[in-house]
């Protein structure tokens, strides 16, 4: 609460956060809303629509094994709630770190992470907790899960472990780790029966991937997939100089695989993956970017672009770990090169807090994705170091980048219209909750297009333009059907605007109701 009082102009914080109406304003005097309001219009306008995602990982952390479902609950309650803090408006929770699971599953055992033991029921389900904790304070939660990782430390009693046990012909070691061997075709299809229980069973608004298809090369190991080779692939067309391709293929049918199952079953839940950060260097492709390091396409057997050409995920978070001026991997020209792209799927930038911070370069990298309109936000790693303020990240993000609210970008692909505008908007005074709005909703015609929040904005009739793209403008995001009205600092006739908004983002027209105040 305290960084929010650090801001310059208090009657911004007035005017502007007081969806947030358990915060107190500083005592200094207003200015006159002519001055106000010119010196407003001079700033530049913020986004409106900005993803602002944090990664939240679950894989190796062996601190939740220690805690019992109430401290873990109470741990996950305090994160969330610095995060919202923060402006974050996505969280990206890792539900599959390995072939476990931190959700009530039919098909794979409970994750050794959260009780220091696979299979073991901690007699909770944290995804179900998280879903509600993270919606009721108004945050997307995308369920993130690593596809054919089967366990990060292959020790000899893994193998006598039930699940490995049973499905040993899919798995194969390479290097400390077990593996699915993505050329079988039972590992495909098992990876989609996994995704499609959690979609029909949580009420999650996306499902993502990041950077772990075909594991990242041990120098001097080649990944164990001869025999699968022989099996599946040469009756596939593919010959021995083909295997890259062949391997390419695996991960692009389940890619697309996945995409149909998730469109089918439930088609506002959005599809994300989050690539290594070099797509192809431009010595090994003309289109490639200027860059000499690992490459998502030769090494990881993984076509971003494809995916995006074909509209087969909604959204792509390629991770630009590097800091700007870095000699093989340079950040800037990184963004440049990704946000030229020219595809339907939204793009986001994913930021290491560290590398950020430490040579602090949070101001250039934030402008550098804000300057690029391909480029539609942020999702940084790891929460955790959110949860440190590692390098005072928080503070700039609440004073600075992240000071006014941002809406997810609309970043479905599938076909969808936004929920009707509300209607009967009306103002109330009840002596038990004050003076507020109220307003009802139309029956959806489908899920999609169901109310799933409100967003309330507000001006000063005569004094600035009545523009809804300007978050500036908004000063309420609730599911209620209800909200109560902040104090007015000025004497006048203030506009009221709500509009509905879907479970993809979609607004409706708006709605408003002036209230003079004297």
């Amino acid at each position: 609460m305290a960084r929010r009082l650090l801001i310059c102009l208090a009657f911004s914080l007035i005017l502007q956060q007081a969806a947030t109406q358990n915060r107190q304003s500083p005592q200094i005097p207003l200015p006159e809303p002519e001055v106000f309001f010119s010196r407003r219009q001079a700033e530049s306008l913020p986004p409106k629509r900005e993803f602002r995602g944090a990664w939240l990982h679950t894989v190796a952390q062996t601190k939740y094994a220690g805690m019992s479902e109430r401290g873990m609950k109470q741990y996950f309650s305090r994160l969330l709630d610095l995060l919202h803090e923060a402006g974050i408006n996505t969280v990206i929770f890792q539900i599959r770190p390995q072939a476990d699971a931190w959700y009530n599953s039919s098909l794979e055992p409970w994750s050794e992470f959260i009780t220091g033991r696979v299979g073991r029921n901690p007699g909770w389900d944290p995804l179900a907790y998280m879903v509600d904790e993270c919606h009721r304070r108004n945050m997307d939660i995308h369920a993130w899960i690593n596809p054919y990782r089967v366990k990060l430390t292959a020790r000899e009693s893994a193998f006598r472990e039930t699940f490995i046990r049973k499905n040993r012909n899919w798995i194969v070691r390479y290097g400390s780790s077990l593996w699915f061997d993505p050329g079988i075709p039972d590992c495909r299809e098992h990876i989609v029966k996994v995704v499609t229980e959690i979609v029909q069973n949580y009420d999650i608004d996306g499902i993502h991937m990041d950077d772990y298809f075909y594991p990242y090369p041990i120098a001097g190991l080649n990944f164990p997939d001869d025999a699968s080779f022989r099996n599946y692939g040469k009756s596939q067309g593919y010959n021995s100089s083909q295997k890259d391709d062949w391997r390419r293929n695996n991960v692009n049918t389940l890619v697309r695989e996945l995409h149909e199952t998730i469109r089918n079953t439930k088609p506002w839940v959005r599809f994300g993956i989050s690539p290594f950060g070099i797509y192809r260097n431009i010595k090994q492709d003309p289109q490639g970017s200027e860059t000499d390091g690992l490459s998502n396409y030769d090494d990881l057997y993984a076509d971003a672009l494809l995916w995006m050409k074909e509209g087969w995920i909604d959204y792509c978070v390629p991770q630009l770990y590097w800091e700007i001026g870095h000699s093989r991997a340079d950040y800037q020209t990184l963004a440049e090169w990704w946000g030229k792209l020219n595809f339907a799927s939204s793009i986001y930038v994913g930021q290491d807090i560290v590398r950020t911070m430490n040579p602090g370069q949070l101001q250039e990298k934030m402008t550098l994705v804000r300057n690029n309109d391909g480029l539609k936000g942020n999702c940084f790693w790891p929460a955790y170091e959110l949860e440190n303020n590692t390098g005072y990240i928080v503070d700039s993000l609440v004073m600075n980048y992240h000071y006014y609210p941002s809406l997810p970008p609309v970043d479905l692909l599938a076909e969808h219209r936004a929920p009707e505008p509300v209607y009967e908007l009306d103002l109330r005074d009840d002596y038990k909750i004050g003076k507020h709005l109220s307003w009802k909703t139309i029956r959806p015609r489908s899920e999609i297009e169901r109310p799933a929040y409100f967003v309330i904005y507000r001006f000063l009739k005569g004094y600035e333009p009545e523009n809804i793209e300007d978050p500036r403008n908004i000063i309420g995001i609730t599911q209620n059907h209800h909200f109560v009205l902040p104090s007015h600092p000025y004497s006048g006739d203030w506009l009221y605007v709500v509009t509905a908004l879907s479970r993809v983002h979609s607004e409706s027209a708006p709605e408003g109701i002036v209230l003079r105040v004297y």
